[in-house]
């Protein structure tokens, strides 16, 4: 889609979303014959309510994270069938009148109103993630491409989030998942969506570019058994970090500091001959990247041949000023080969009286979760930068979200969806939501009242009950009350709205919003589920609605 005028703020111009392929098309089939039969029957310009929601926190968690609202609002902002998309419409719904083609091609966003809650927020089931009011119609032709856009955004930033919290604050995550990805839209977006849960950086060279995220990556094995020898390396000239002066021969250089470390007195029959090829390989790729030197130690022995090459190779790029960054470990036990691999490092050290070369960087890579990270940490490692991948991306633990869209309100009436499973039960009408806060600065509930309540107010006792269980109830004296829905979008209006924010920003919430919620609502094991609660009004009008539309049975 091409990029169109802002129309609530003139001259502003909203970019289209990241996937082309985001298009009114990107839709269910029956959303057209609904706007077909909506248009039928002269409803199409109801005044409407929608709600988009998830009715359970996934990976037995009890908390997940809000993503995708600016590619819905990008999408939104840039709402038109072209003549071939309304061409293949009318082709898909026989029998349709062509003055259903007019209605379609004059059709827009104009008259759309967006509030939700800001990206990167933590958020929880039932609480309405975006409200999205306007004509039915065209509304209507927004559930399918919303909750395609909401469900896997935040779905992942969950996952990366629930990986960052079992990580911990100081070591780095990178994201390695592009060839593990359900397809290259998978992967663009798991790279964004990682990096807003609190990944560091990604691997994806493309989400990189679109998106402004850090990229991180050295080699593969295969750039290491591609060499046979030094025989191989022609170049072997590398200026030093200051150009002040020349190595003629640095693969000389770096088979000195070989012969030094095996026969250090700490580290002698440590290891014997190490393999030649893997340190034709290591040698080759500091000559390319003298000041990212990361090497991966594991093709042939860790500890008997990648850490003593890498050591050698590094002690020779520190002599002509540069500072290698460490290693990648990509298999065997990453516990003790961290551990192990530290030390070495540490007794370079000391013997080598080389300032700060214990503090190589271990990174570990091969297919990390959760549990691996987890049970890491229980053994005690030395690892300070993780790469996840396939686990990560295809949140290989949860499928999907679950995101719905309920209609909630039409022309200024009520509407509720009953189900015999209660959970599926909607909550009707225009609903404001409000962030409760306890003297700890803590998240105590959220609560959602009818549009025309009286906001709650810090001080005041407030009764909030569950909204189908009626002997859960509690009352609240907040500290500080935060509304959570707020304006995106304003259609046609002139009146100001929430911009949106960099990726950058986005990240940076979800970290702070993290960081202050309640540890035991965090927990892997067993956390304690956080409460979502409707005013006192709002539970009695629910079930006033409730007993009114569900229908009475007859006993014969």
């Amino acid at each position: 889609m091409e990029p169109k005028e802002n129309g609530n703020q003139p001259g502003r111009v909203i970019e289209g979303p990241t996937n082309p392929m985001v298009t009114p098309l990107l839709n269910d089939l029956y959303q057209f014959t609904m706007a077909y039969a909506y248009w039928k029957a002269g409803k199409h310009n109801e005044r409407s309510v929608f709600d988009l929601y998830f009715r359970k926190n996934p990976f037995g968690g009890e908390y997940t994270v809000f993503a995708g609202l600016d590619e819905c609002i990008k999408f939104l902002a840039n709402f038109k069938l072209t003549h071939q998309e309304i061409d293949y419409v009318r082709d898909s719904l026989p029998g349709s009148e062509e003055a259903f083609c007019d209605y379609l091609r004059g059709l827009d966003c104009s008259d759309v109103e967006v509030y939700a809650i800001p990206e990167g927020s933590v958020v929880f089931p039932k609480v309405p993630l975006m409200r999205v009011e306007g004509p039915v119609g065209v509304v209507q032709l927004l559930e399918t491409p919303f909750l395609n856009l909401v469900n896997f955004a935040s779905l992942v930033a969950t996952n990366a989030a629930r990986h960052r919290f079992v990580a911990g604050k100081s070591k780095s995550l990178l994201e390695f998942g592009a060839r593990r990805a359900q397809g290259p839209d998978g992967a663009i977006s798991a790279s964004k969506y990682c990096y807003l849960g609190g990944f560091d950086a990604t691997s994806n060279v493309a989400a990189g570019k679109l998106f402004g995220i850090p990229l991180r990556g050295t080699h593969s094995h295969a750039f290491v058994s591609s060499f046979m020898s030094t025989d191989e390396i022609v170049d072997k000239v590398l200026q030093s970090a200051d150009g002040e002066t020349t190595c003629d021969d640095f693969i000389s250089l770096v088979q000195t500091w070989l012969t030094k470390i095996q026969y250090s007195p700490s580290l002698r029959g440590f290891f014997a001959e190490t393999n030649q090829s893997e340190l034709a390989a290591f040698i080759s790729y500091a000559l390319a990247f003298p000041k990212a030197f990361l090497a991966l130690v594991d093709t042939y022995d860790v500890m008997k041949s990648g850490i003593p090459n890498f050591c050698a190779v590094a002690l020779a790029l520190n002599d002509l000023g540069y500072k290698a960054l460490g290693i990648r470990l990509d298999s065997g036990d990453l516990a003790y080969l961290s551990t192990e691999a530290r030390n070495f490092f540490c007794a370079v050290e000391r013997e080598l009286k080389v300032p700060g070369f214990g503090k190589m960087i271990v990174t570990a890579s091969n297919d990390l979760n959760e549990e691996t990270i987890d049970a890491l940490n229980k053994q005690g490692h030395e690892v300070d930068a993780f790469g996840i991948g396939t686990y990560l991306v295809t949140c290989y633990a949860q499928a999907a979200l679950g995101c719905v869209f309920k209609l909630v309100e039409i022309n200024n009436q009520p509407r509720i969806k009953l189900s015999e499973d209660v959970t599926k039960v909607s909550i009707p009408c225009k609903k404001r939501s409000y962030r409760l806060y306890g003297k700890e600065g803590y998240p105590l509930v959220d609560i959602m009242t009818g549009e025309n309540e009286p906001p709650p107010k810090v001080g005041e006792r407030l009764l909030c009950r569950h909204p189908f269980n009626e002997s859960k109830r509690a009352y609240v004296v907040p500290q500080r009350v935060e509304e959570l829905l707020k304006c995106y979008w304003r259609g046609s209006s002139d009146e100001a709205r929430e911009e949106l924010p960099p990726l950058k920003e986005i990240r940076d919430r979800c970290i702070k919003q993290l960081e202050n919620m309640r540890p035991d609502h965090m927990r892997r094991l067993n956390p304690t589920p956080y409460k979502v609660s409707v005013s006192a009004k709002l539970y009695d009008f629910i079930h006033f609605l409730w007993l009114n539309e569900a229908p009475v049975g007859e006993l014969q």
